[in-house]
């Protein structure tokens, strides 16, 4: 949530903004053949064998709800993971398209039937 908040000192405007926790998936993109610098930017490994078929990018509040993401993508599929933030909530996963796909497909079915979260639309590019 943003709000603009108004300094009546000086009359500058800033913007305050604050995460108000929910249970909810707020972003579950799929990237389809990126760019191989896409991986090195992201920190991943360029060289590896995935690289020329897909990343998935998700975040979910609470944070810590990526662990259990992380762990449903990683025995869902032939997906890797990438990288998982428990702090900010955010999951990247790599494979195929295919791979991805189920990975992500078997998240929000999850976190939305089992622990009842919100899910967003997954998008493609």
């Amino acid at each position: 949530m943003a709000f603009l908040d108004k300094d009546s000192e000086n009359g500058k405007q800033r913007i305050v903004q604050e995460l108000v926790p929910g249970r909810q998936i707020t972003l579950a993109h799929i990237i389809a053949n990126p760019d191989p610098i896409l991986y090195e930017k992201l920190g991943l490994d360029p060289r590896v064998e995935y690289v020329k078929s897909a990343i998935g990018v998700l975040t979910v509040s609470p944070a810590e709800t990526a662990i259990i993401m992380a762990d449903i993508a990683a025995k869902s599929s032939g997906a890797e993971l990438g990288f998982v933030d428990r702090f900010s909530g955010s999951l990247i996963i790599t494979g195929s398209v295919s791979e991805v796909e189920a990975a992500v497909k078997a998240i929000l079915t999850y976190v939305q039937n089992v622990l009842g979260y919100t899910v967003c639309p997954v998008t493609k590019t």
